[in-house]
């Protein structure tokens, strides 16, 4: 009966307001090293000596202690290709049941999720007994309408106790599920249900964020409309407002309601299908990045401890989204496999004003802090004030994400949030690798940190740099492609559908490495440095994408017929998109295209994709055989017009001076 009200008491949450609940007091922690994200003195060095000179032997000892298997696996890895490679062979485990149960068996009332919900003051904390419940009710409630093993699944939804409950139903099952981040639009989200053939849909009635509504329902509502293989849409009810239910449309608390609280784990191969989540290609169609169960878990789990000094009992406040790859593995996976407390934040940084991370770490005693490069650069225009109004005592650790951190944000985090006595970790990472490859924790016990730099590789990651010719690079002070020398555990396994784009995105540049798509700077003292992309993708808030991707949808505009998109630096979003346009014909009507412009963006993709700037050029620099030079545009509108470099290809070099001198006009008129 108990369990019964609580179930209710969370449900009922996502509707309501509820008096916010103390955490329990702090537990010490029971290991021998001293903690749980403590190194044993001495050790850094070693471990990362042993996981590059013997990965299986390394990781075979690491997965047999942190994981909870069903069967053990018999071989830590085979001998396959990069692209190939498969770990912990013969093994099987339920990744719920690493995430809750085994949490559950020894410690049912300890907090595994605090909800901080739009509204300020309103959190609601979820016990892992709780959330155990959630999950087995969901997962029965899929099986119900006939989701089984190996079937996908899109979940749609704002941060909540429910989108955690609805991935680990969708891994209890052993169904594969796709998170759609709940910004994207109708087209995005029905694109990716195509690309991934899921059956159904998981979503809320609406959205709350920022104190306004999100239409959800409405948006999957048009989304299935071009969708033929979804058969249900499951909708829960994060607000009182009532929304049109049509025959396919299941209302999802009511069957939680009547749902059994226990379901039995189906007990996955380590090499079975976790989740799939879409990443922006250069090519313009999303690639949906594919995850396995033991793996992805593993490595998830080991960083999240050891990069940010996770010790047992501590508040991890991680405020992505659930719909990026960072919540799945710091809000989600890593925090909940080691039986942490993780913080679900549904608001944005500026709501109800600029002091809404800092109220909220004193309230909720936040021990670790991590978020993207952007919302720093943009709290820290509002002044310190906002920050030094509220106790931030109980943090630890900072991090950030998403992106390289610029050295003026770095020390405001440090200096003004974390008052100096915080360790700042600036992770580099991707939706390909899992988890965090580069950071400066873990390292040696009182190891220096350089600002604004990611410094040292994690266990088993061996980062090469390589020139133009694909040699590899040698010794210090040096700059290059940023590759992996070595397979890890939580590399992805393929795109979804399309194996031959996954070898050729990541392995082909540079054979028999994994070619991360990043330039890197390795410093005198052997420390990477993060200098940006090396294709035709852009970091716009931490949320990587394809220019194409923009280009593709820009082109659907019948006055339009060419298109060029770029990056540039951006004060706040760290890139912005600008976008060159070629018109069929003149007009003096050129702001209405615009604006059509950016709504056909903002409707196929998301508002964050809209470019900053629209140009309109009479062309576009191309070579002899069509192919649009982009570098030259972005010396253009990056002022080094001076270095413009080789145009000895270009088909009409005097392009250039046309493009130049309308740049200038639009520079005149508009950034002046």
């Amino acid at each position: 009966m108990a369990l019964a009200a609580a179930r209710v008491r969370v449900l009922r949450a996502l509707r309501r307001p509820v008096p916010p609940v103390p955490v329990g007091p702090r537990r010490c922690c029971s290991d021998d090293s001293g903690g749980a994200g403590a190194l044993p003195s001495g050790r850094y060095r070693l471990w990362q000596e042993r996981a590059a000179r013997d990965p299986a032997a390394f990781w075979s000892e690491v997965a047999r202690d942190a994981l909870r298997w069903d069967r053990p696996f018999h071989t830590a890895r085979d001998a396959g290709p990069p692209a190939a490679v498969r770990w912990f062979l013969g093994g099987r485990l339920n990744v719920s049941v690493n995430c809750l149960d085994q949490h559950v068996e020894k410690s049912p009332n300890r907090v595994a999720l605090i909800w901080e919900r739009d509204e300020p003051g309103t959190a609601v904390h979820v016990t892992y007994r709780e959330l155990l419940d959630l999950t087995c009710r969901l997962a029965n409630t899929l099986k119900k309408y006939g989701i089984q093993k190996g079937d996908r699944v899109a979940i749609y939804m704002s941060v909540s106790p429910l989108a955690v409950a609805a991935m680990l139903a969708c891994a209890r099952i052993g169904a594969i599920h796709t998170v759609v981040f709940a910004g994207f639009s109708a087209d995005s989200l029905a694109g990716r249900i195509v690309d991934s053939g899921c059956k159904a849909v998981i979503t809320y009635n609406q959205g709350i964020r920022g104190g306004r509504i999100i239409e959800l329902k409405m948006t999957v509502d048009e989304a299935v409309k071009s969708c033929p293989n979804i058969k249900h849409v499951f909708v829960a009810q994060r607000t009182d407002n009532k929304v049109q239910m049509g025959d396919h449309d299941i209302p999802l608390d009511e069957e939680m309601a009547k749902a059994a609280s226990v379901c039995a784990p189906e007990s996955m191969d380590s090499e079975d299908m976790l989740f799939m989540l879409y990443t922006s290609g250069s090519t313009g169609k999303p690639k949906g990045i594919v995850h396995s169960q033991a793996g992805y878990l593993l490595y998830a789990a080991l960083t999240h401890k050891y990069v940010f000094d996770y010790r047992q009992g501590d508040v991890f406040g991680c405020v992505a989204d659930i719909g990026w790859i960072t919540g799945h593995s710091y809000v989600v996976y890593g925090p909940l496999c080691n039986g942490a407390t993780s913080v679900l934040f549904e608001s944005t940084p500026v709501y109800p004003d600029p002091g809404r991370y800092w109220e909220m770490v004193e309230r909720l005693k936040i021990n670790q802090f991590y978020g993207a490069p952007t919302a720093i650069r943009l709290l820290l225009n509002y002044g310190e004030e906002w920050v030094k109004k509220y106790d931030r005592s109980s943090l630890k650790t900072l991090g950030s994400v998403g992106e390289p951190i610029n050295n003026e944000a770095w020390h405001w985090f440090y200096h003004v949030v974390g008052e100096g006595r915080c360790t700042l970790v600036d992770t580099w990472w991707q939706t390909e690798t899992g988890g965090i490859c580069i950071a400066p924790r873990p390292s040696e016990e009182q190891a220096e940190i350089v600002p604004a730099m990611a410094m040292r590789p994690f266990f088993g990651i061996v980062p090469v740099l390589m020139d133009e010719n694909g040699k590899v690079i040698e010794g210090n002070d040096v700059s290059g492609a940023l590759c992996i020398a070595h397979p890890w555990p939580g590399m992805a396994k393929t795109i979804y559908g399309d194996h031959q784009r996954f070898v050729d995105a990541y392995f082909k540049a540079y054979p028999g490495y994994y070619f991360t798509g990043d330039g890197a700077y390795r410093t005198e003292k052997g420390y990477y440095q993060i200098t940006g992309r090396m294709d035709d993708v852009i970091n716009i808030s931490g949320h990587r994408l394809g220019t194409a991707e923009i280009e593709d949808a820009m082109a659907d505009h019948p006055e339009v017929p060419e298109t060029a998109v770029i990056g540039y630096p951006h004060k706040i979003k760290g890139e912005g998109a600008f976008a060159f346009i070629v018109l069929k014909k003149q007009t003096d009507n050129t702001d209405r295209i615009k604006e059509e412009l950016k709504t056909i963006v903002a409707s196929k993709i998301a508002k964050y994709a809209v470019p900053d700037h629209i140009l309109v050029v009479k062309r576009l620099p191309k070579t002899r055989s069509g192919k649009i030079l982009r570098r030259l545009l972005r010396k253009v509108v990056t002022d080094q017009s001076s270095n413009i470099g080789d145009v000895t290809t270009l088909d009409d070099p005097s392009v250039i001076k046309e493009i130049l001198d309308a740049y200038q006009k639009y520079k005149e008129k508009n950034l002046s």
